[in-house]
């Protein structure tokens, strides 16, 4: 590794099909504000937490179906020094006035543009759409981390869905077929890039070091709390968190893959992650976001922990002085806090097989997405179709405790119980029971829990067909 921080200022990136000495780039310098400081200013500042999608801009980052894949993100939230040794393109770089990128043509002509300040940010989302492997009509999901107050979003849908296949000749459909670049190891004042995970845990044991992969909840802490690590160590890219395996007995999930990754790799192998994913913050977000932070953070309002919790998941954590497995229902000790000891990380998770037959996730949220749960209901239930009982159920919460919890009264109480309403209604009570829930801006208590003595009857309706349909077989 260089560790010479007079070397940092020489570090390049290639931007916009030009390099760039990544100059002044140390924590807490953002890419967007990097990027702004080259002139490159369509890229905005809107709400500095991964909300709104002004600040999108794209990488050349390994891909799932081709070697390289065009991956937009948030650049308000990614620190600059992560742009060492990679390629980004802005809207800047997609087209210009002369010769507009198909994207910019389509929101042109169908008048997807007015006041503009959100413009680029759709532009770069909708271009990482355009240029996905294997794209056979547009994903609207593509969108969900851009918002825009003019238009009303349906001349922005028109113009993604007028797009067509990118041309034989296009240059950046072109640049999926290579490789990435490969990540540089780094060390300056702030930052470390390390090249092995032994590497990276030895650097977490120092003072003040921190983790960072996809810097969507760091990055928030840094611009609206003011949060300055005294070191970050960025492990978004060691292969030894990186892998995914599906055995006969185990799903392992590497913790430093990407939501989009996972969900693109596992190909609907967890039906019960497929449900969690589209309802997980937005793509741009999902693109960042790994398996690893989002357990890390600890928040009892996450997404995926009440998935993991139901799935019997377990963590497995790692440092200097070995591997320990954990079951997630043991890992979460108070509010933002785990078993996890300093210098320890999430290394991968593991689900065990084989996975119940029924599941569901609910989430209620003020919006429908790109939004944070006020409630949080998974369900993993095994039926006896011909006696229409329940064998077995796992029931996991968030948002109704200091941390996410299993609903174990619940769960003893569907366990034999017949699947109809009256034999639901002593685990649905016991459901409504269940956690602490509080008042805040989001929910109030009394909301929560009516949320919760709902989740059971909701679920119970929409599996009636699929038992039947067992009950005939």
């Amino acid at each position: 590794m260089r560790t010479d921080p007079a070397a940092w200022p020489g570090a390049a990136v290639t931007v916009n099909g030009a390099a760039r000495a990544l100059v002044g780039a140390q924590p807490p310098v953002t890419a967007l504000d990097w990027l702004r400081g080259l002139g490159l200013t369509g890229a905005k500042e809107g709400c500095a937490e991964g909300e709104c999608g002004a600040c999108a801009v794209l990488l050349a980052r390994p891909g799932v179906d081709a070697p390289t894949e065009w991956t937009a993100l948030n650049a308000c939230l990614l620190p600059a020094a992560a742009l060492a040794g990679q390629e980004v393109l802005t809207a800047e770089g997609l087209g210009t006035p002369e010769a507009l990128h198909p994207v910019q043509h389509e929101l042109a002509v169908r008048g997807g543009s007015q006041c503009g300040y959100c413009t680029p940010g759709f532009v770069c989302s909708m271009a990482a759409e355009y240029y996905r492997p294997g794209r056979d009509s547009f994903d609207h999901h593509a969108l969900s981390g851009n918002l825009c107050r003019c238009t009303g979003y349906r001349p922005i849908v028109d113009a993604a869905e007028a797009l067509g296949p990118a041309a034989p000749d296009d240059p950046l459909a072109r640049r999926t077929t290579s490789a990435p670049p490969p990540v540089p190891p780094q060390r300056s004042a702030g930052w470390v890039r390390p090249t092995s995970l032994d590497e990276a845990l030895t650097v977490l044991a120092e003072p003040g070091a921190v983790a960072v992969a996809g810097s969507t909840d760091l990055g928030v802490e840094a611009n609206l709390r003011g949060a300055r690590p005294a070191l970050l160590v960025a492990i978004d890219r060691l292969d030894e968190l990186r892998g995914l395996r599906v055995a006969d007995d185990v799903v392992e999930i590497g913790a430093a893959l990407s939501l989009s990754e996972v969900e693109r790799r596992l190909a609907g192998r967890v039906p019960l992650l497929d449900a969690v994913f589209p309802q997980f913050a937005s793509r741009l977000i999902r693109n960042g976001a790994t398996f690893g932070g989002n357990l890390g953070t600890g928040s009892p309002i996450g997404d995926l922990p009440p998935a993991l919790l139901a799935l019997d998941a377990e963590v497995v954590l790692v440092s200097t002085v070995g591997e320990r497995t954990v079951p997630l229902t043991t890992y979460f000790t108070g509010y933002r806090r785990s078993v996890r000891r300093p210098g320890e990380l999430v290394a991968r998770v593991r689900v065990p097989l084989p996975l119940a037959a029924t599941t569901a996730f609910h989430k209620i949220a003020k919006r429908r997405f790109d939004d944070i749960s006020s409630v949080a209901v998974a369900f993993a239930i095994d039926l006896d179709p011909s006696a229409r009982t329940v064998r077995r159920a796992a029931i996991g919460l968030g948002g109704v405790a200091a941390t996410p919890i299993r609903a174990s009264a619940a769960e003893q109480a569907l366990v034999g119980a017949a699947w109809t309403p009256d034999g639901i209604a002593p685990a649905a009570a016991a459901l409504a029971a269940t956690g602490t829930p509080l008042d805040d801006h989001r929910a109030s208590a009394a909301y929560r829990t009516a949320m919760l003595a709902r989740a059971l009857p909701r679920l119970l309706a929409t599996t009636v067909d699929e038992v039947e349909e067992g009950a005939r077989s």
